[in-house]
């Protein structure tokens, strides 16, 4: 089969300055997608900022022989992430692929955290997601084209002691990719999520240095770049990392129909049968979920 190719393709990457955006950036760039780095160069809990780290990205995309340009914008600033998009258009006309990637730690056990502590990284994981692709969606729609992947996280779908923040809003980004990839299937723009295990700043001092080796952000890229390219399915969530690949889903059981008049006991009692695994399913829309329903309900 033909390899992957970007030619003629616009990209915007953020937090592309280090880590896993950079990778993805210069991956997009190698296979001829014309790149835009975003990256506030902020501390890894968001304080601070500038776009040297992005310069530096841009100039080894360049040496290599590719075509970009830097943006410093914060992903949670109306202002910036509507200068970000107006860059890729006033320097090529178009934008095909958002890889909304920009994040923060501000890690605590619940007890100890404060509120600020908590919205910050909702506003900059969550809403630093979904301004830029509110930004890009109606460019999208009228190209009838676009490949949208979010970041989402082992924390936000399965849980991680101390990130009850980071883990909230990671699994909102699970929230609005499906009806992301709902809304955008007439006009051919496919959402995806990538759930990566890597060796970056928010996890350099979580594992040994022997093990974060194996994890080095170049090994998740693939899998990123294959949902932003021609051949990406829509509403999937890929985990990856050390150059291992798995979709992650969310199912649910088939379970038991007890009637309107279903008591707490009968809940209880029925217990085993109501978590049963088997003939689980993944549904695509809430739509289908309420079918299954409809159809208990009738005996079936």
């Amino acid at each position: 089969m033909a390899d992957i190719r970007f030619d003629g393709k616009v990209a915007i990457v953020t937090g592309a300055g280090g880590g896993l955006g950079r990778a993805h950036a210069l991956e997009l760039a190698k296979r001829g997608a014309k790149v835009v780095v975003n990256d506030l160069g902020g501390a890894m809990d968001g304080s601070g900022g500038h776009s040297e780290n992005a310069l530096k990205v841009v100039e080894e995309i360049k040496a290599a022989g590719g075509e970009a340009i830097a943006n410093g914008s914060s992903v949670t600033d109306d202002a910036g992430v509507a200068r970000m998009v107006k860059d890729a258009m006033d320097a090529w006309g178009r934008i095909d692929i958002l890889i909304a990637n920009a994040g923060i730690l501000r890690d605590k056990t619940f007890a100890k955290m404060e509120f600020g502590d908590f919205q910050v990284v909702v506003d900059v994981h969550l809403f630093g997601t979904v301004k830029p692709a509110k930004a890009v969606w109606e460019i999208m729609r009228t190209q009838g084209y676009g490949r949208i992947v979010v970041t989402t996280s082992s924390s936000g779908l399965y849980g991680n002691f101390g990130q009850s923040n980071y883990g909230a809003a990671k699994l909102g980004l699970i929230g609005f990719m499906n009806t992301l990839k709902l809304e955008g299937q007439k006009n051919n723009i496919h959402v995806n999520a990538i759930a990566p295990v890597a060796a970056t700043r928010m996890t350099e001092n979580l594992m040994p240095a022997e093990i974060l080796e194996q994890l080095k952000p170049e090994y998740v890229t693939p899998g990123v770049v294959f949902l932003c390219s021609d051949e990406a399915p829509t509403g999937h969530i890929l985990t990856a990392g050390a150059g291992a690949f798995a979709l992650s889903r969310i199912v649910e059981t088939e379970g038991v129909y007890l009637g309107g008049d279903a008591t707490v006991e009968a809940v209880r009692d029925n217990w085993a049968k109501i978590t049963d695994e088997t003939g689980q399913k993944a549904y695509f829309n809430g739509g289908e979920q309420t079918q299954k329903f409809f159809r208990k309900m009738q005996g079936g």
